[in-house]
């Protein structure tokens, strides 16, 4: 199977066009993207044409920092290159999406955070045996993992499954207009293309632990994953085998710091919530955080999202204490 859509699909003042549509949403009144719409059409076909002539280079990339919980570096692209981007996406989004395993739940349309934790409950239910079996859980996390992609292991990756050479020019310009400090290293937090080509070098990893290792109980979601087993010993074994091949295949390593295995009836710290048998919870440091902002800033908009963030789990006396702010 090889992706079918050509350079000229992607490219098209059609394509543009309505990955500008879809780009523009909840973005009208910045200033960057009112400026591109002040010579809209001017701007559209240029780009097209850039493309067209093979003349498109990438712009510079505006960075910050954000603290999502933890701190992180986001590099913002131009307006331009962003709508290239979302071209790019829309044509090979679903291409790809169809390569990927089913348990993986980072940046996939119908899939999330609530859907792997919802996922996580149901296999450990059934690995668990309703406590007749120990459910042992191995957790681990990539190492900076948007800062250590490979740029040439990924674009042979990508080579496997496009032939157009054109569109693996596009594709290497944009990865390419980007590195992590060292040459070479690192895909931008800031760019939609980044979402979908995580997903596409960690699938190389994914299939290796679905049908080489044959793992049968396996979550991932971005740098993330779990793994789910009765038995302890089979689970330390896997650990040195994975991160061989992290490292050989993908030049990435598991962090020291956050490999561990645990039982599940200890608590199992995964996106955000501690999963127990039979119920979870807010991870202690991700409440904190909640009321701390809600202190600072108790709007109406914040109490909502927050309370519906507390419907994914057991939470009844926290939804009392957030409800509180309402009145204040």
């Amino acid at each position: 199977m090889k992706f079918i859509h050509t350079f000229e699909d992607i490219i098209s003042i059609e394509n543009l066009l309505l990955a500008w549509g879809e780009f523009i949403r909840g973005k009208h009144k910045r200033a960057d993207v009112q400026e591109f719409q002040l010579r809209f059409m001017s701007n559209i076909l240029s780009l097209h044409t850039d493309l067209r002539n093979r003349a498109y280079k990438h712009g510079p990339y505006q960075h910050f920092k954000i603290s999502d919980p933890k701190p992180r570096d986001i590099h913002k692209a131009t307006v331009r290159d962003r709508i290239l981007h979302r071209a790019l996406y829309r044509k090979l989004y679903l291409f790809f999406d169809n390569l990927f395993i089913y348990d993986s739940y980072s940046c996939r349309k119908m899939k999330g955070t609530h859907r792997a934790f919802n996922r996580f409950r149901a296999i450990a239910s059934w690995v668990n045996d309703g406590d007749r079996r120990t459910c042992f859980v191995l957790k681990c996390d990539v190492r900076k993992f948007f800062a250590s992609i490979d740029q040439e292991i990924l674009i042979n990756i990508l080579t496997k499954w496009i032939t157009n050479k054109d569109i693996l020019c596009l594709m290497k310009t944009i990865i390419g207009s980007f590195n992590s400090g060292t040459l070479g290293k690192g895909l931008p937090l800031g760019n939609l293309t980044s979402q979908l080509l995580v997903n596409i070098y960690m699938n190389e990893f994914d299939q290796w632990m679905k049908h080489t290792l044959k793992v049968k109980y396996y979550i991932r979601y971005a740098d993330d994953f779990v793994i789910l087993h009765t038995d302890k010993g089979y689970l330390q074994e896997l650990i040195w085998r994975i991160d061989t091949f992290l490292l050989e295949k993908l030049k990435l390593s598991l962090h020291p710091d956050k490999v561990f295995i645990k039982t599940l009836a200890s608590g199992i710290d995964f996106l955000g919530w501690v999963h127990f048998p039979t119920h979870r919870v807010l991870r202690t440091t991700t409440k904190r955080r909640m009321f701390r902002r809600l202190k600072e800033n108790p709007k109406k908009e914040t109490i909502i999202s927050y309370l519906g963030l507390l419907g994914h789990g057991n939470t009844f006396k926290l939804k009392q204490k957030v409800k509180l702010f309402i009145k204040s």
